[in-house]
């Protein structure tokens, strides 16, 4: 690598950035940990049907219900609307400054893939990095589309795996999608012993479930939920909606209206199942609540924040916030790396032992260590350690690192 060029040449300086998009990246990367913690504690069949393992009464119930109502997707799809935001943000400013936008971000791509493969395959197989990589080689092409035509293609894509699952529910045999809604018993145990064990042990189930995730499942439902929901975040930049740039009236109004229409679709779903027993042969009718009333929900979100961030712009809550979104991706790998050393064998090994109260609790506290750790972090240095790791490879010269003090 070279000695760093003129830093005008390099990424966006911290000073330029925008607080409203970092607060709610901040915001939606913590979020994300309320639904991971169920798969990094317990078999992975949980995040489909809570009821296939551990107790489901009483307050752990209830975890469960405000988990999936208020967070289940919600959180997720926020973070990848936000990565289709940086899309935007990224090209333009290459652009900008005289760079070649698409080489710049193909390498930056590129290096995504091959920290969401070593994530997956090493650390979790619930790996997000990898699709996203993949799906931005795509959507970038499409970055200079009017915003309409880019929320069109959005939804286009967003709503091809509901009408998948709707159609299979429809001509699906109801025995096999139970045998997938309802694992044996000796498969849940096997599980629970493999990540009780130790790390190379661990590999037994981690390697199978990540290449399905990036074959298959990538094919049949994440690239088209993923894409979309990226081609939905270039249309809200474009718009001035994740920049801050509309009125206040615009977010009370995205606000109370994408949380109520939200909750009625979502709340609606768990009645839904509820009075059908769980079964199976409803399962992939259920789906179809949460999956489209979390895009409504991460609307109502987006304009809480933004409210309270032009509200607060210097609040402890703000910069708390954006201090976090400014080291996702650092954040990110330390939350696996975190609850894997809190559950697996190599670590604590109480994969399997805790309630879904106790993993939230453990969630609570992983915030604090974060949120702490970040405001400390950005008090001495520009980037998150994944951040600037990401930029120097991304622009093949040394970045500036260090604050001036």
């Amino acid at each position: 690598m070279t000695e760093s060029k003129p830093y005008e040449e390099g990424p966006t300086p911290p000073s330029e950035r925008i607080v409203g998009l970092d607060a709610l990246r901040g915001f939606a990367l913590l979020g994300i940990l309320v639904i991971n913690v169920w798969v990094f504690s317990m078999p992975e069949s949980v995040l489909a049907n809570p009821t296939v393992y551990g107790d489901f009464t009483g307050a752990n119930y209830w975890t469960w219900f405000v988990g999936h109502v208020f967070a289940q997707q919600k959180f997720i799809t926020l973070f990848t609307i936000l990565f289709g935001g940086g899309v935007v943000l990224f090209t333009r400013s290459a652009e900008q400054k005289g760079r070649r936008p698409l080489e710049l971000f193909f390498r930056r791509s590129g290096w995504l893939v091959v920290f969401g493969l070593a994530h997956a395959y090493l650390l979790w197989y619930g790996d997000i990095l990898f699709a996203y990589g993949v799906c931005a080689f795509g959507v970038v092409f499409l970055r200079h589309l009017e915003a309409r035509l880019l929320a069109y293609a959005g939804v286009f894509l967003v709503a091809v795996p509901s009408v998948l699952e709707i159609l299979a529910g429809l001509t699906m045999d109801p025995a096999a999608i139970a045998s997938t809604w309802q694992p044996p018993e000796s498969v849940l145990r096997t599980e629970v012993e493999t990540y009780r064990s130790g790390w190379r042990d661990q590999m037994d189930h981690r390697i199978p479930a990540a290449f399905e995730r990036q074959t298959t499942g990538f094919l049949g439902y994440t690239a088209w939920r993923v894409s979309g929901s990226m081609l939905l975040g270039m249309a809200l930049f474009k718009w001035g909606i994740l920049t801050n740039d509309r009125s206040s009236r615009f977010y009370r109004w995205l606000l109370g209206v994408g949380t109520t229409a939200g909750l009625v679709v979502i709340l609606t779903g768990v009645w839904y199942i509820q009075s059908n027993d769980w079964a199976g042969g409803s399962a992939l009718f259920w789906r179809q609540f949460n999956y489209w009333g979390s895009l409504l929900l991460a609307g109502g979100y987006i304009g809480a924040v933004m409210l309270y961030c032009r509200w607060r712009p210097e609040g402890a809550i703000s910069r708390a916030l954006a201090a976090v979104g400014r080291t996702a991706f650092s954040n990110y790998l330390l939350q696996t790396i975190l609850a894997t050393s809190i559950f697996y064998g190599h670590g604590l090994g109480l994969f399997g032992q805790v309630t879904r109260l106790e993993a939230f609790g453990i969630v609570v506290a992983i915030w604090a260590i974060q949120i702490v750790l970040s405001v400390l972090w950005l008090r001495y240095f520009r980037y998150g350690p994944m951040e600037w790791l990401w930029r120097v490879l991304t622009y093949g010269t040394l970045q500036p690192f260090r604050r001036n003090r």
